[in-house]
């Protein structure tokens, strides 16, 4: 039988996000992710918000250089990740943003008459 983690095991990510919400909480609330797969990581997540997105990475000092960018899903979702360490770990930024279809493509139902 595995024994089971323990909450300290997540120290860092838990002390980042207890000062994310005293230093930043007037900045956009991300959707938090910590794991037990990854117990040292905080991952902050942005669907639909790359303002949200950029907004924290400028607030944890994240160079525009540093953010990767990819497509997926047909071309349909934008990816930006980004990454820097707080608090003793590593924190992901993620942000998931959809992109529009081109106005050829859109169907009649789509496009307003």
């Amino acid at each position: 039988m595995t024994t089971p983690m323990p909450l300290s095991s997540m120290g860092a990510p838990l002390m980042a996000l207890r000062i994310f919400a005293d230093e930043y909480r007037h900045l956009p609330a991300p959707t938090i992710s910590i794991s037990t797969v990854y117990p040292d990581l905080l991952e902050l997540s942005f669907h639909d918000d790359a303002d949200g997105f950029e907004i924290w990475c400028e607030a944890l000092r994240i160079r525009p250089g540093a953010v990767q960018h990819s497509v997926q899903r047909d071309g349909r979702t934008s990816v930006m990740k980004a990454a820097t360490n707080y608090s003793g770990g590593p924190v992901k930024l993620i942000s998931f943003s959809t992109i529009p279809a081109p106005e050829e493509t859109r169907s009649r139902a789509e496009v307003a008459p």
